[in-house]
């Protein structure tokens, strides 16, 4: 009996820290209005699952000191309870076409957290997106996948495609994992209490850098990580 409550208290900590991830709010599309020529390529920052446009309130104002103006900055809404392959790609895609539009620009930059990684990269090797990005950068990216997506599987489809060999997973490992010109980077934690194992985050052609000890949503406000990101698509 005590050994059954200690199994079903861990998964509830475990489904309550993969509902938790960044906010609970589902939020917009980020900006739109008249074209305007950004002087940069644009930033798209992706959020998680279960999160919304608004973790990347700390990592845009960073962006901004650095030169950057909101006509160049742009945060992709999204319900993350929708398929990787089957529909999220889909909308991203059309997303960067907008913001292409909308800026003049040829491609464009990503930043992504934790199961955004995922949509981004299906959307970069089978969504028609080597042509369209720059430089594609992975916060805590469950690549290869995360044991811990089990806890939410049986009610999610973002949490299957989560999951150590399932489809999206066999899809974004098979061949080359850094497909065409795009520059890859992954930033990893030893301490990520949602990603598991560690190892799932670095991908091969990458630059895989290893933030320190830091749990899963820290990498959205930890300063390291934001200079590293803003000097690796500079």
């Amino acid at each position: 009996m005590l050994r059954s409550r200690i199994r079903k208290a861990s998964l509830f900590l475990t489904v309550a820290a993969l509902l938790g991830l960044s906010g609970v709010a589902q939020a917009g599309t980020g900006q739109t209005g008249p074209s305007v020529h950004a002087a940069r390529t644009p930033v798209i920052f992706v959020h998680g699952y279960n999160a919304d446009p608004g973790v990347w309130g700390s990592l845009r104002e960073d962006f901004k000191s650095s030169g950057y103006t909101d006509a160049e900055l742009f945060s992709w809404g999204y319900d993350t309870d929708q398929s990787v392959n089957e529909t999220l790609s889909g909308r991203f895609a059309e997303y960067v076409d907008d913001v292409r539009t909308q800026t003049g620009a040829d491609r464009v930059d990503i930043v992504a957290h934790s199961f955004g990684s995922l949509v981004t990269r299906w959307y970069i090797k089978h969504g028609g997106g080597l042509g369209e990005v720059d430089d594609w950068v992975s916060l805590a990216g469950p690549n290869h996948g995360t044991s811990t997506a089990w806890a939410c599987a049986l009610w999610s489809q973002a949490c299957r495609d989560m999951t150590p060999g399932s489809y999206v997973q066999d899809g974004l490992a098979e061949g080359d994992e850094t497909p065409g010109a795009v520059s890859y980077a992954t930033f990893w934690s030893n301490c990520d209490e949602v990603i598991n194992p560690d190892s799932s985050v670095p991908l091969t052609g990458a630059a895989n850098i290893a933030a320190g000890c830091l749990k899963h949503n820290d990498f959205l406000g930890d300063d390291a990580v934001s200079q590293g990101v803003r000097n690796f698509v500079s």
